[in-house]
């Protein structure tokens, strides 16, 4: 059950936040190339976490799998070039079994991100699990996985102080742009839709900050505009003739800088301040060159430096954390039991149903003989009561199996069917293989 699922990747402790641009896939594409990738390495599920902490995939191996690490294929996946000797182990962490459920339930309650209890990670992971769904690529394993983790992300904010206060990466960019606008006041250009200009969006207009949405894609920069009763533009206006602004927040899914160095002229000749515009990138890959931005002597705040403020509040949460680590703990402990009952249901079911045939058949033969004196409500006794004798028996085994399921060794299911008649061990099989396989989303 919990050891076929598996996390290999790589997050801001290895490499800083800028340095996992190279491990990012672009969006265009991506459910293609991780289709193909899953086909080419024997996965049975598959789904690829991006954010501005950590790169990943989360997947199950089919049953064909070698029994190899995976973090070379992963490797080339991600960065497009075969790896050199050993470089694929040294860059990418990998987790299995509890492990890797262990650390997704971190990941998904903020224990794992550079600002603990970040909050825009719980939206990122129901994202990237919805868009496994889409492809075709999730299944009992991981919807059971995401589920579970979504539900103790939810726990822990619920039960714990840990999502309170500035938590958030994009707080803390929030805090710079309240610290210019204090000395400038002005406007504040958000660039792409995102869960961090989402957030930074909401504690800019709460603290009554005017704003200006920008997205290569107008209409989606007009819906987002009118939820503040803000100004909106398509990114390539904006390019082109942007408006006067004393910072600008960026964070879109772009293969490169959006932002380059014409337009930083453009923004800083236009400021009301006659001050270069504050310019903040949330982006991995970046979406402001910083390059450019250094020869104009233009001051970038990008995802290291913010990333470094928010472990510095680490310490300060670690009471919280604990609190909130007890909680995950306890939820590991029921996740055995969870995917015991989402993933051999069937076969539960599938056991049970062949008890009941099995009476049924044999209450028809006994009615077929001349059983004097016997009425109807006689009849519908007897084959209520083979119902519930069938149900009954088909309990024993059942708990067997959850028995070695939980506590047996590797292989026990397999050599109990094997045990069994022919017939009624492939029709065991055949239901496990039914709930087995990854199923698209509802209308995609």
């Amino acid at each position: 059950m919990l050891e076929d699922l598996n996390v290999v990747g790589i997050s801001w402790r290895q490499s800083g936040s800028e340095g996992l641009e190279r491990f990012a896939l672009p969006e265009d594409g991506l459910a293609g190339k991780l289709g193909d990738f899953a086909s080419r390495a024997g996965l049975a599920e598959l789904a690829y976490l991006a954010t501005c902490n950590r790169v990943e995939l989360i997947f199950t191996r089919t049953a064909m799998t070698p029994a190899r690490d995976l973090r070379p294929l992963v490797y080339e996946l991600l960065t497009g070039a075969p790896a050199a000797n050993g470089e694929a182990e040294r860059a990418l962490r990998a987790w299995q079994g509890e492990g890797a459920c262990e650390h997704l339930f971190l990941v998904a309650a903020g224990l794992d991100s550079a600002a603990v209890g970040e909050v825009e990670i719980t939206g990122q992971v129901r994202q990237c699990h919805e868009r496994a769904r889409s492809a075709g690529l999730s299944g009992p394993h991981l919807d059971l996985l995401f589920e579970e983790a979504l539900k103790i992300a939810a726990v822990v904010r619920g039960e714990t102080g840990l999502a309170t206060g500035r938590v958030s990466l994009a707080e803390v960019a929030v805090a710079h742009i309240r610290s210019r606008l204090a000395r400038t006041p002005g406007r504040v250009a958000l660039i792409g839709v995102s869960p961090m200009t989402e957030r930074a969006a909401q504690s800019l207009a709460k603290a009554g900050f005017e704003l200006l949405f920008v997205n290569r894609t107008a209409a989606k920069a007009a819906g987002r505009a009118s939820e503040y009763g803000a100004g909106h533009m398509s990114l390539d206006d904006f390019i082109a003739d942007p408006p006067a602004i004393e910072a600008l927040l960026s964070s879109t899914g772009s293969r490169g800088p959006v932002i380059d160095a014409p337009v930083l002229e453009r923004l800083a000749a236009r400021t009301l301040s006659q001050l270069p515009p504050l310019l903040i990138d949330m982006a991995i890959p970046a979406d402001i060159d910083a390059d450019a931005c250094a020869r104009l002597d233009m001051l970038r705040i990008g995802m290291d430096q913010i990333t470094l403020e928010a472990e510095r509040n680490r310490a300060a949460r670690l009471v919280e954390a604990a609190q909130a680590r007890e909680l995950v703990d306890d939820a590991l402990l029921r996740l055995h039991d969870r995917f015991a009952e989402r993933l051999y249901g069937p076969l539960f079911g599938a056991l049970q149903q062949r008890y009941r045939n099995t009476a049924q058949e044999g209450v028809r033969r006994l009615l077929k003989k001349d059983l004097k004196g016997l009425g109807d409500d006689e009849r519908v006794a007897i084959e209520q009561w083979s119902e519930v004798l069938a149900r009954r028996f088909a309990h024993i085994p059942c708990l067997g199996l959850r028995g070695l399921l939980h506590h047996g060794p590797d292989g026990s299911l397999d050599a109990f069917l094997d045990g069994l008649e022919p017939e009624f061990a492939d029709e065991l099989r055949q239901a496990l293989n039914e709930a087995s396989l990854p199923k698209r989303a509802s209308g995609s």
